[in-house]
């Protein structure tokens, strides 16, 4: 009786897995080259001199390194003035948003009250209000408030609410076992109580996402300080990298310096914080329960 012949390497299993693990690695390199192929460009750019960003064809690498550019371009204008200005703005938005949103979540999520999940429907029902239809009624009325030329209409909306935050919160505040809350009760907390030191500190990173993404929004708004910001003196940074920009010619060296330092921020923020990032996007795991 003859045993069956063994396989050859190409048909078993664990060649077929090596190589089907090889083709993902192959096409997320690709696709992994092709999103920074832009951040790249900007870097290199931002490196080159005047003369070899003109010239044709164009060089991915730069053949002299002119880090003097970031220098340069950054005594070009008061940006240290600027960078407070959108820093204090994207902190203060950052924190109303963390706050309001939380505190808000905590109502939908934990407190019975009669119609709540039909004002819950209604808060997300503005999620599908374009920005754009609210924008003049806004202007309105913080023209009339004499807010313009200030930084009150970029941060108070953050201590307003976003019906996406609160929903992001919701669904994570609804994992959490009652027992705790009741437990409290019983100690004699209030409401207030009980969302500070109770569901602030499990949410954490639901909350980190949260501040995250306010960060970014308020770090990268262009719109905003266009809309409201007259004075120099109070320019954000996103107005400041504007003034690269001529009718004759554009700065393009110092325009793509400036703008990795402005990206800079943001990119520390998610490399220190991805962990938490991650781990609070994941709406899933705001279903169970």
């Amino acid at each position: 009786m003859r045993t069956a012949a063994a396989p050859k390497f190409y048909e078993t299993k664990k060649f077929k897995d090596k190589v089907k693990q090889t083709i993902i690695f192959i096409v997320l390199l690709a696709g992994s080259a092709l999103v920074l192929s832009p951040l790249w460009w900007m870097v290199s750019t931002s490196l080159k001199s005047p003369a070899e960003i003109a010239q044709y064809p164009p060089t991915f690498v730069p053949k002299e390194f002119h880090f003097s550019n970031y220098v340069e371009a950054w005594k070009t204008a008061p940006f240290t003035r600027w960078a407070m200005n959108t820093f204090f703005i994207a902190f203060c938005g950052m924190a109303g948003s963390v706050l309001v949103n939380s505190l808000v979540a905590y109502a939908f999520a934990k407190i019975r009250f009669k119609g709540r999940n039909a004002l819950f429907i209604v808060v997300l029902s503005t999620m599908l209000i374009p920005g754009f239809v609210t924008m003049v009624p806004q202007y309105i009325l913080f023209s009339k408030l004499g807010w313009v030329n200030t930084y009150l209409p970029l941060i108070v909306p953050a201590f307003l609410g976003s019906a996406f935050f609160i929903f992001l919160l919701r669904q994570f505040m609804m994992t959490i076992p009652n027992e705790l809350i009741e437990a409290a009760v019983l100690d004699g907390a209030n409401h207030l109580q009980i969302w500070w030191h109770i569901m602030l500190p499990l949410t954490k990173p639901t909350l980190i996402t949260v501040a995250i993404f306010s960060f970014n929004g308020a770090w990268n708004d262009l719109l905003g300080p266009l809309l409201y910001i007259n004075d120099e003196s109070l320019y954000t940074l996103q107005i400041g990298l504007q003034t690269f920009k001529g009718t004759v010619q554009t700065q393009w060296h110092y325009l793509m310096a400036m703008s990795v330092m402005v990206l800079l921020p943001v990119v520390l923020l998610f490399f220190f914080f991805q962990k938490h990032f991650i781990e609070g996007s994941n709406i899933a795991s705001g279903t169970k329960g």
